[in-house]
């Protein structure tokens, strides 16, 4: 549609706008009390045969959808949140209201009284017996414009997505019982919800570089979280055996199907527990999410059905990557010799665990599609993760995958204060050699676990990534109600 033809429209929407003023009608009421969802209405009604009058007066309201009809009569498709249902406006009925619908237009909000009825074709109806507008839409419906095929004005203008798009709806109202089932499974375990700081005086918990901000009135440097993960665990250090926080984390990286700057994370940490625990409760939790929110533990994706049931498929890094390439991480054991196998340039602020985790999600990730647990990580990757009890050079440490996407991530705490002084110190020198995601040096966390940590098991589990995985989308925007994007 043309700019000319634009502004015609939203001409002739002012002009109606101003005619139901003139004549006495207010285009933006306070209120409109008593409505029923359309829905509750419609299934009180169902199966009532054609030409059926009832005397069950209803009265709804929502966004006019469609409207069809000429004369005495209009037909008019008027659809909330719940549903939608056809309304019959006859002028006998109506009166003087009647003469008001020709200011009526697609994407206005009205409330509407009336009794159901079926049409001769057997369409449950509502026969209008009064009508008020309740917001007047000065725009034109999406579908006028560009239909909203396009996807930089669906993620731009997620409202418009939402009018136009009843997939999209039903896409956030998965993610709404996804986050409320989450939370209700780990109350129902004993975990206890907390909330800590988004501003943080020294980021942590993951190997990201952070948003800073400046707070006036302390005169100090701020971070955005880019984990809840230390913090948390001090709350165990102060006997919260079982403690979760389900919010907001912000990483000052790059924008992808699967990162986003802004995202939504659950960590949760229990006392007494590792990674073999946790990973059991991951299986558990996922899978009663499915099927309370689909009906089934499975999901499909990208054409195939994909079984979340547990148990999860497990395989170590090392395996993993040898089984994908060849190259054995426990004999590239240099910066240099690794590099070398993989045929790439070494960069002097790479070190090995960096080649490491590129290595693995390059070639193996995107071929994780069944449910999978990769376990045990090397130390230069897990900062804050306990050295496994059996094998040398690696941590107790678990990523789990559905689709091609990592998920969750877990380990057996780190509690030995001493030890994660000397992890600080590892990422320390990262950071000097110009690793701008390494994690800084946390004297006070050390103290906190100086006082004492029981062992311990934490997850991060990514809400996002996972309401992808049960909505059969392809990024991380198309479950994001308002993701970011480039000017």
């Amino acid at each position: 549609m043309t700019e000319p033809e634009v502004s015609t429209l939203l001409a002739e929407r002012r002009q109606k706008l101003d005619r139901l003023r003139a004549a006495g009608v207010d285009p933006f009421p306070h209120s409109f009390e008593g409505r029923a969802e359309i829905a509750g209405g419609l299934a009180q009604h169902e199966g009532l045969e054609a030409g059926t009058e009832t005397d069950s007066v209803h009265r709804v309201a929502g966004r006019v959808a469609a409207r069809r009809g000429h004369g005495q009569a209009a037909f008019i498709d008027l659809r909330d949140a719940s549903g939608q249902i056809q309304l019959h406006a006859k002028a006998d009925v109506l009166g003087d209201a009647f003469g008001l619908l020709e200011d009526l237009d697609l994407g206005d909000i009205i409330g509407v009284d009336g009794r159901v009825i079926v049409t001769r074709r057997g369409q449950l109806s509502i026969e209008v017996q009064g009508w008020q507008i309740l917001a007047k839409s000065l725009r034109p419906p999406p579908d006028k414009f560009h239909g909203l095929e396009d996807t930089e004005t669906r993620y731009r203008r997620r409202e418009l997505d939402l009018i136009a798009n009843e997939d999209s709806r039903e896409i956030f109202r998965i993610r709404a019982r996804t986050v409320a089932e989450t939370r209700r499974w780990l109350d129902e375990q004993g975990f206890f919800e907390v909330e800590t700081p988004v501003l943080q005086p020294l980021y942590g918990g993951a190997l990201a570089r952070p948003f800073t901000t400046h707070h006036n009135a302390l005169d100090r440097k701020l971070y955005l979280r880019i984990a809840t993960e230390l913090y948390l665990k001090r709350c165990v250090v102060g006997g919260i055996d079982k403690v979760y926080e389900l919010g907001k984390d912000f990483r000052n990286e790059g924008i992808s199907m699967k990162h986003s700057p802004e995202f939504t994370m659950l960590e949760w940490y229990e006392a007494y527990g590792d990674y073999e625990k946790t990973a059991s409760d991951l299986e558990k939790l996922v899978s009663e999410v499915a099927t309370t929110v689909l009906g089934k533990p499975e999901i499909e994706r990208d054409g195939r059905t994909i079984d979340l049931s547990p148990s999860w498929h497990r395989i170590t890094l090392r395996d993993a990557i040898l089984d994908a390439n060849g190259i054995d991480i426990e004999k590239e054991t240099t910066r240099e010799g690794l590099a070398a196998a993989m045929e790439v340039e070494l960069a002097e602020t790479v070190g090995w665990g960096k080649l490491v985790d590129t290595l693995f999600s390059k070639q193996v990730e995107p071929k994780l599609i069944e449910p999978t647990f990769i376990l045990d990580y090397p130390v230069e990757l897990s900062p804050f993760a306990k050295l496994h009890r059996s094998k040398p050079g690696v941590v107790e440490r678990w990523e789990a995958f559905i689709g091609g996407v990592e998920i969750a991530n877990s380990f057996s705490e780190l509690n030995d204060p001493d030890e994660q002084r000397r992890r600080f110190e590892q990422q320390a020198a990262e950071l000097e050699r110009g690793d701008e995601e390494a994690q800084p040096y946390d004297e006070t966390f050390i103290e906190a676990l100086e006082q004492g940590m029981p062992p311990t098991g934490g997850v991060g589990l990514g809400i996002d990534r996972l309401v992808m995985m049960l909505t059969n989308t392809a990024s991380l925007r198309e479950v994001v109600l308002f993701p970011a994007m480039k000017n």
